[in-house]
Order: C-alpha cells, then sequence, then structure tokens
C-alpha cells in the first residue's frame, strides 16, 4: 500500500513538471556558456587594462627617474671635473711658489757661502753660521706651515664641489625614504 502511495505521487510529480526538449535544454546550455563567455571576456579585458595602465604608470616613473638620475649622474661627472680642475691650478701655484722659494733660498745660501768666506777668524765663524742655521731653521718651519695650511685650503677647496653632490644625494635619499 505504501509503495502503491509513493508510485501515484511520483506520477504525479512527474506529470506536473513539464518535459524539456533537447533543443530547450541545447538553447539553455548555449546561453549560459554564452553568458559565462561574455563575463570571463569583460574580466580578462578588464584585467589586461589595469595591466597596462599600470605598465604606462609603470614606465612613465621609470623614465622619470631615468631622467633624473642621468641628469644627477651628469652633476657628479662636472663636479668630479670642476673638482679637477681646483686641484690642478692650486697644485700649479703650489709648484710655482715652490720654484720661487727654491731660487730664494739659492740666492740666500750663496750669499751666506760668500759671508762665510769673508769671515776673518773662527769666533766670527761659528757666530755667523749660528746666525745663519737659526735663520734657516726659522724659514724652514715658516715654509712648512705655510706649506701644510696650502694644502689644506686646496685639499677643501677641491673636494668642495664632490661634497656638495654628497649633500645633494644624501638629500634626494632622505625624500626617497
Amino acid at each position: 500500500r505504501q509503495a502503491y502511495r509513493l508510485h501515484q505521487s511520483c506520477r504525479a510529480a512527474t506529470r506536473a513538471a513539464k518535459p524539456y526538449t533537447v533543443s530547450q535544454i541545447k538553447d539553455t546550455i548555449m546561453a549560459k556558456t554564452q553568458n559565462t563567455a561574455e563575463e570571463f571576456t569583460a574580466k580578462v579585458k578588464d584585467a589586461v587594462a589595469e595591466a597596462q595602465d599600470r605598465a604606462k604608470a609603470a614606465f612613465e616613473k621609470s623614465t622619470a627617474l631615468f631622467s633624473e638620475a642621468g641628469e644627477f649622474t651628469k652633476g657628479n661627472v662636472e663636479a668630479v671635473v670642476e673638482s679637477g680642475k681646483i686641484l690642478a691650478a692650486g697644485l700649479q701655484d703650489m709648484g710655482k711658489d715652490y720654484v720661487a722659494e727654491t731660487k730664494s733660498a739659492f740666492e740666500t745660501m750663496t750669499a751666506d757661502v760668500k759671508e762665510l768666506a769673508a769671515v776673518k777668524s773662527p769666533a766670527d765663524f761659528f757666530k755667523l753660521q749660528g746666525e745663519i742655521l737659526r735663520r734657516n731653521f726659522d724659514a724652514v718651519v715658516a715654509a712648512g706651515s705655510k706649506h701644510s695650511e696650502a694644502m689644506v685650503k686646496l685639499t677643501n677647496e677641491s673636494f668642495a664641489p664632490i661634497s656638495n653632490r654628497v649633500s645633494i644625494a644624501i638629500e634626494k635619499g632622505k625624500k626617497a625614504a
């Protein structure tokens, strides 16, 4: 009896549901496939467009960075060239000073030899020799100080352009961070 009732309710349910034809099933599948394909295509197009926009922005940013880096490098090269010019000019001036001092020292030495040759007594000879030694020692100390100061000044002046570029690089680093 229960089996009969179950059989009757299945028959009623089967009669109530409209059967689909193969054509209808095919149309339904095709419509859903079409919708899925269109949605997929739209998503791919959006993803590609977004990727293109990002790539374009990255390219523009990298182009700007390379341009800036090129200008910065050009500035660095100019600073090194300027530093070299300052150093060369300073060394040339120091060389001229050394030549002039050498000439003066040679003239002083020649005069000292003439004075020593003109001395009549050993006491005068030793007295004059002491004066010459004191004068030459003082001249050597003064020249050493003068040359040390000139070298420090030249070093500072010649590295000033490079130091300025380092300061600029540090500032750029701080801004980038």
